[in-house]
């Protein structure tokens, strides 16, 4: 059950996330062109509520640089890291295609292929692939040490979750100007696969040179976060 919470919970991210980026960039949609801010807090209520919705059936991870990391700190197998990785991915893919389902008029109206690409996957504002990389490495450190370090505090049940989703939108507004903060492997590489199998009008390529940063860079930053805290403690 476990494994199909972490797949259920990262369709949900998707589809929310995604799903706030499709709204803002697409043309003709309600909340056309409302911006990053908007954007950053969509991101931050996408993991909370997908969080306390399976929260009770998976550990909620829905990323596999933080199931990664769990691993490494030694809350988790690195054969459970493996497996919620893969369903992680899985439920990212889902969550790609539901977007698509729900803004699909729009969809056929954008000629934009940046902004059809951007409701799938992220994209740096400017090519720089060494501060591309430290980009993802630091804005995905900040996450998991923010995860590891609210464990420390005695929270009222579901506070924790709450101000994880604070954490996304403060990553977003201040680190994620520059990639798109994508801070999780899944979220970028699903919904990229997604894009290029998806028969989408004027869609253009899926920038695979540049799909490996949002893979390894959150998987570093993760790890360096637990390696930090492990000293701190």
């Amino acid at each position: 059950m476990d494994i199909f919470g972490e797949f259920l919970g990262t369709a949900l991210l998707i589809l929310l996330g995604d799903g706030v980026v499709a709204g803002v960039v697409l043309p003709k949609t309600k909340n056309n062109n409302s911006g990053w801010i908007v954007i950053a807090a969509g991101w931050g209520i996408a993991v909370a509520l997908s969080v306390f919705i399976v929260g009770k059936i998976a550990p909620g991870h829905l990323n596999p640089a933080v199931s990664l990391a769990f691993a490494l700190h030694g809350d988790i197998s690195w054969t459970q890291a493996i497996l919620y990785s893969i369903a992680q991915f899985f439920g990212a893919m889902l969550g790609a295609v539901l977007v698509f389902l729900q803004y699909r008029p729009h969809y056929l109206l954008a000629d934009n292929p940046a902004d059809i690409l951007g409701t799938f996957a992220t994209g740096p504002a400017l090519k720089d692939t060494s501060s591309n990389l430290f980009s993802e490495i630091i804005g995905t450190f900040v996450l998991m040490l923010g995860i590891l370090s609210f464990g420390l505090y005695k929270m009222p049940e579901g506070l924790g979750t709450l101000a994880v989703g604070v954490l996304i939108i403060g990553i977003g507004l201040s680190l994620g100007g520059t990639t798109g903060y994508a801070i999780n492997p899944a979220r970028d590489l699903g919904p990229r696969i997604v894009h290029a199998l998806m028969p989408l009008k004027n869609k253009g390529d899926s920038d695979w040179s540049y799909a490996w940063i949002p893979i390894l860079g959150p998987i570093v930053g993760a790890l360096l976060a637990v390696l930090l805290f492990q000293m701190m403690s």
